[in-house]
């Protein structure tokens, strides 16, 4: 669960980096006109290398939905895959924060996901995972348009690198809508947490690329980190204009939140959500000294309603008992002595 492991490269505003690429198997429909009985040839042609390789397979009809989700909460596949009908698989390694979707939007979404800003690092391997599958695989190709993709959005690199940001005083300053339309006129985007058409919970955003055609894989890739470079200095800089009274209550508003993410009876994801965002805005700040940005990223998983249900010896009769059990883990995770 590479993505939330905050140690290393992480910073107080970059939580990971990901680089996805989107790749279409030559002599296969696209996603639209492909036929359950093509997608399962697809995706056992696929799992011979891949498994080779030392993937785990999972197969997503054969799980249960709660189960499908909490994949999406560990950003290991999108929200439209888990709730797709068709035959689909994913391929993973988790040691290595590398997964590969067979039978999204495309034939195959090969990712690596790293703590930090390690776009270099993700795109290596990402890169090196796909050049194993063209040995055996021919990738739909145009001199012209580069990667074949179904959206032509994709065209081109057929490359989509992000970076997750957590940014609380742009914020609550009330930027993110102008910084967002600044980033969109060099060709980023700016998205929720869980990526297109997601809120942005407990001050995290995605920044990544929009064009793949045109542009090479070096340039997306510079672009972006310097774009992250100038954001986390306008973050930073607005946290040293945080003084006097204001400090006092955002220092209040901490310790609180402090207080509350370790000794709640019951929490629902929402409220964790805020209070991961105060508590993590505490330890870049200084406030909060003994609790580490591992624990809290472990936390930003293990909370989650789908992964929680999951981690549960028994199962949780309602809401209310797992908004109980909620409290019950990050306890765990926060105040392991006790």
């Amino acid at each position: 669960m590479a993505w939330y492991n905050t140690t290393g490269k992480a910073s107080d505003t970059v939580i990971s980096s990901r680089v996805r690429l989107a790749r279409n198997l030559v002599g296969y429909p696209f996603d639209g006109k492909l036929d359950p009985a093509a997608a399962s040839e697809m995706i056992e042609k696929i799992s011979v290398p891949l498994e080779a390789s030392g993937f785990r397979k999972i197969n997503f009809s054969d799980i249960s939905p709660i189960m499908a989700t909490s994949y999406v909460e560990r950003h290991y596949v999108s929200p439209e895959f888990a709730t797709k009908t068709s035959p689909r698989a994913l391929f993973l390694q988790e040691n290595g924060g590398i997964a590969v979707m067979v039978g999204e939007e495309d034939h195959l979404r090969i990712q690596s996901i790293l703590s930090g800003l390690s776009l270099k690092e993700a795109y290596e391997n990402a890169r090196r995972v796909e050049q194993r599958l063209d040995e055996d695989f021919d990738f739909a190709y145009s001199e012209q348009l580069g990667y074949l993709t179904h959206c032509p959005t994709n065209l081109g690199t057929g490359m989509r690198a992000s970076v997750m940001m957590f940014l609380p005083a742009l914020t609550a300053g009330g930027y993110m809508d102008s910084l967002a339309a600044q980033l969109s006129k060099i060709g980023l985007t700016v998205r929720g947490l869980f990526g297109e058409g997601s809120g942005a919970a407990g001050c995290m955003y995605q920044i990544s690329n929009q064009i793949s055609l045109g542009i090479s894989e070096e340039e997306i890739l510079k672009k972006l980190t310097d774009a992250i470079m100038q954001v986390s200095e306008s973050e930073r800089k607005l946290r040293t204009e945080i003084t006097g009274e204001a400090m006092e209550q955002l220092t209040d508003r901490i310790c609180r939140s402090e207080g509350i993410l370790r000794y709640a009876y019951r929490m629902s994801s929402s409220e964790f959500l805020k209070l991961f965002a105060d508590v993590r805005f505490g330890i870049a700040l200084g406030i909060v000294t003994d609790i580490t940005y591992e624990q809290l990223g472990t936390l930003l998983v293990e909370a989650m309603p789908a992964t929680l249900t999951l981690s549960a010896e028994s199962g949780l009769k309602n809401e209310a008992a797992r908004d109980r059990f909620r409290c019950e883990k990050i306890q765990k995770i926060l105040n392991p002595s006790e």
